[in-house]
């Protein structure tokens, strides 16, 4: 471990939590950037990182049921990238229209308010934050690819967040960002175009129009209008170095 980094009581801990690090060379903003874009855009390599998109959408519905006062009963993740999020409560309501619109919202929501941490500063709470919330889910993981998935994610924020020096931290933590926020623009297209062909009908947009009437082309908007915003605001901030 780098010896800058050693923590050696409570308030050394607290210290290094809350406090500031330096940003990063735009260089570095522009890099990660182009990673993010790497794994986000061409379709092979977005078969395989599209997971960590299904780990936050699936988290947002996860999330989202507890703060409404569900049950949340489990939570499974898919190796063709599609998961399921199960949770127990009233089967209309504004607590599971919440629920149900979490998840295409919640990657692009991630990321934007990770460039909030990172516009402030923030870099190592950003990387705790993200641990803490990858242990949380996988509590309420129910298969096993889900766990190996969840395992790897949070072991990644892990060993950056306690091995890695402050450049390492902040570039690993600017891909992560740029990458919620760019993938988070992909599935509701993925999802109109299945649509499109006659497919996903029972997709979160549909569950979204039987609770509450609305068609599923104003939810599907809803998300795209997230997702898109989320980009260029959480954009900017990055870039501003």
């Amino acid at each position: 471990m780098d010896s800058s980094m050693a923590v050696s009581s409570p308030t050394d801990l607290w210290d290094r939590l809350t406090g500031l690090q330096p940003d990063p060379d735009l260089w570095v903003v522009v890099a990660t950037l182009v990673a993010a874009l790497v794994v986000v855009v061409p379709h092979p390599v977005w078969r395989v990182s599209r997971n960590a998109i299904t780990i936050a959408h699936e988290g947002g519905h996860g999330l989202t049921a507890l703060l409404t006062g569900r049950r949340l009963t489990g939570i499974r993740l898919h190796s063709d990238t599609s998961g399921l999020t199960v949770s127990r409560g009233k089967p209309h309501g504004i607590g599971m229209i919440l629920t149900a619109a979490a998840g295409y919202t919640a990657p692009s929501l991630l990321g934007l308010g990770g460039a909030a941490l990172l516009a402030a500063g923030r870099i190592t709470l950003l990387l705790w934050a993200a641990t803490a919330l990858l242990v949380a889910m996988l509590v309420m993981i129910r298969n096993a690819y889900g766990v190996l998935t969840v395992v790897l994610a949070g072991g990644a924020f892990l060993l950056v967040s306690w091995l890695a020096g402050p450049q390492v931290q902040a570039a690993f933590a600017y891909a992560v960002v740029w990458f919620l926020l760019l993938g988070g623009v992909r599935p509701p297209f993925e999802l109109q175009a299945k649509r499109r062909r006659g497919g996903a009908g029972d997709s979160d947009a549909d569950q979204l129009a039987r609770l509450t009437h609305v068609p599923p082309a104003l939810w599907l908007f809803l998300f795209h209008a997230v997702s898109l915003c989320s980009l260029i605001g959480g954009g900017r901030w990055l870039l501003e170095v």
